[in-house]
């Protein structure tokens, strides 16, 4: 009977490999599921890593379009960030990454899968309760958590056994998605210093950026970003487009302190200039379309549902309906945000939509109307500021008594 690993290259998943064929004895079939950051280059390296350590088999699974189906979409949707900052650049993944193992093990007839989390981090618990809905009856193997290893012990294991363990795998832990990606080193254990410049993996320096902006042109429908520049585009392509151009400019680094699903303070540096370009553009297209009421209740349910999605919670049912209401909200988000990327920063020029709220032929802010007269304003005050001006009075009697 084989075992089927949850396979990247990288140092954690590459121990795995050769310690769960030492160990149990059994063929090793690894699976890379593809949910961004990797080219056809990437691809064939791991390929070529999982065989050198003694995979069986090796299977490259794309699962981009369904991790935007499934995931990106709603956080754009609902303009999510993690401590109004974090895009929850790859623990959406795990829950794609997961279904895909699960789905290659059910056709390989294969009753044990494995991962390569280590006992500290969130990803161990957003794959164990993944797997533990997705892949019932199946046994789950951590056999880095379960021997508390260090990346020390696991590098020490693979170079005896003659495989090469790069220094950068050894120094920094770095997760790529398509959402963007995460960056842990010495550095993110603790909160006073950030990280060098070479541990960025993809964008350029700020200082370094070119010193002429550059303007984009971001087509939504429905709330989904469908086209750069006036050029439509799938999810995929466009969102990788979009990282392209963000990069080049220096948009998207960020370091991220926050709760950890086990209750501990985690910090984390990451990159995501598609994030950093798309989200803020979503909202600024939102508050041509929707009134002050959806967008408070879509802000609140956002940030309840970027805490659940965080927390290995994607499963539980209110994330569907949270999805259906983010849905139905988009039914106007449709039109045209161009925003202007200079040196790490993303500003926002302006946006149209055939839906717009915006409407100078009713009324002109700060100037005239054609809705309501000064008496009308005059009467709307009155009544606007009475349980002001009640609780205002019982104060000052309370006060003076």
């Amino acid at each position: 009977m084989s075992i089927v690993v949850a396979f990247s290259g990288g140092l954690d998943t590459s121990f795995c490999v050769p310690y769960l064929a030492e160990t149990f004895g059994e063929p090793i079939i690894t699976v890379t599921v593809d949910t961004g950051g990797l080219s056809a280059d990437d691809h064939r390296a791991i390929e070529r890593r999982a065989l050198e350590l003694g995979a069986r088999e090796h299977i490259l699974v794309d699962a981009r379009e369904d991790l935007f189906e499934t995931q990106i979409q709603y956080l754009i949707k609902g303009n999510v960030l993690r401590g109004h900052v974090y895009p929850l650049c790859v623990g959406p993944d795990r829950v794609v990454q997961a279904r895909h193992v699960v789905q290659v093990a059910m056709e390989r007839g294969v009753s044990r899968i494995a991962h390569g989390s280590t006992g500290a981090g969130n990803d161990q618990i957003r794959f164990d309760v993944a797997l533990g809905v997705l892949a019932r009856g199946m046994e789950i193997l951590t056999p880095i958590r379960d021997g508390g290893l260090t990346r020390a012990d696991t590098t020490a294991f693979l170079e005896a056994r003659g495989h090469d363990v790069p220094a950068s795998t050894t120094t920094y832990s770095i997760n790529t998605g398509m959402w963007g990606t995460t960056i842990g080193g010495k550095e993110t254990l603790g909160t006073s210093q950030t990280i060098p410049e070479d541990a960025w993996p993809t964008t350029k320096n700020p200082a370094a950026a070119p010193d002429e902006a550059q303007s984009i042109g971001i087509g939504f429908e429905g709330g989904r970003p469908v086209s750069v520049d006036g050029t439509r585009m799938g999810p995929v392509h466009l969102i990788d487009t979009i990282a392209s151009m963000g990069a080049a400019h220096g948009v998207g680094r960020a370091i991220h302190v926050g709760d950890t699903i086990l209750g501990i303070k985690g910090r984390v540096a990451f990159e995501a200039p598609a994030a950093a370009i798309l989200i803020p553009a979503h909202r600024e297209l939102e508050k041509l379309v929707l009134t002050r009421w959806q967008r408070y209740h879509k802000d609140q349910l956002a940030d309840f549902y970027g805490m659940m999605v965080h927390e290995a919670q994607y499963f539980d049912p209110a994330l569907r309906d949270i999805e259906a209401l983010f849905d139905a909200s988009q039914t106007h988000v449709t039109g045209n945000v161009t925003v202007t990327l200079f040196k790490g920063h993303v500003s926002i020029d302006g946006a149209t939509s055939p839906f717009s709220m915006f409407n100078d032929a009713v009324a002109t802010y700060g100037e005239t109307n054609a809705l309501w007269d000064g008496r009308d304003a005059r009467g709307f005050a009155r009544i606007l500021g009475v349980q002001s001006l009640l609780s205002h009075a019982n104060q000052t009697t309370q006060a003076s008594s």
